[in-house]
């Protein structure tokens, strides 16, 4: 069943398919105006913005913090209850290194704030940080789908997957359009997620 969208598509993979066409216009727009640039860096507010921009021509909770608790398999998500608290701490955190960084991005992706789209959204928050903070991006291209898959998924509990992968990655081609834009591929992105707990859904 199809989250409720602004077209009101009622097929989960034809809305999937204009989410993606959308999302990834959206993200060019972001990056060839310079808009991004005029973005918080390393923020909730930062990542708020971006969602919002990618999505709001979509769905009506666009940039807004999820109401609903949501699952992958069985590793549950933030629950709602403590989400707020959880970005505030988040926003706490160090990026300063390398380490520091993909720490901050590890504990953003358990956040998951948002109810649908926090995959495409948080890699361009995450390449944000990296290009103010090292002068760095990340090459997308150079990063194996399955293996980012694997690694976020394992990275709640053990980051050095993660780490390893993305260090091997960066590029200081930090304007470079084509790599920018294989991170907002839809195909990086979790699937099959799971909604335990629905009050709340319509707001």
């Amino acid at each position: 069943m199809a989250l409720k969208n602004k077209f009101n598509i009622a097929d989960s993979s034809e809305l999937a398919r204009v989410e993606e066409k959308i999302s990834k216009t959206k993200a060019l727009e972001l990056f060839e105006t310079g808009l991004l640039d005029t973005f918080e860096v390393g923020t909730f507010k930062g990542l708020a913005q971006i969602h919002k921009y990618l999505f709001d021509s979509i769905y009506d909770f666009a940039g807004k913090i999820r109401t609903v608790n949501i699952a992958k398999g069985s590793f549950r998500f933030v629950p709602v209850m403590y989400l707020e608290t959880a970005l505030a701490n988040i926003e706490k955190m160090p990026q300063s290194t390398y380490d520091e960084i993909i720490e901050k991005y590890v504990e953003m992706n358990i956040a998951h704030p948002f109810r649908e789209g926090n995959g495409r959204s948080t890699r361009i928050w995450l390449d944000a940080i990296f290009k103010k903070e090292l002068k760095m991006v990340v090459d997308w291209s150079m990063v194996d789908k399955n293996d980012y898959l694997l690694a976020m998924e394992r990275s709640p509990v053990k980051d050095v997957e993660i780490k390893v992968l993305l260090r091997d990655a960066l590029t200081d081609k930090i304007n470079d359009r084509d790599f920018y834009m294989k991170g907002i591929d839809a195909s990086y992105h979790y699937e099959g997620y799971n909604v335990f707990r629905t009050e709340n859904l319509k707001n």
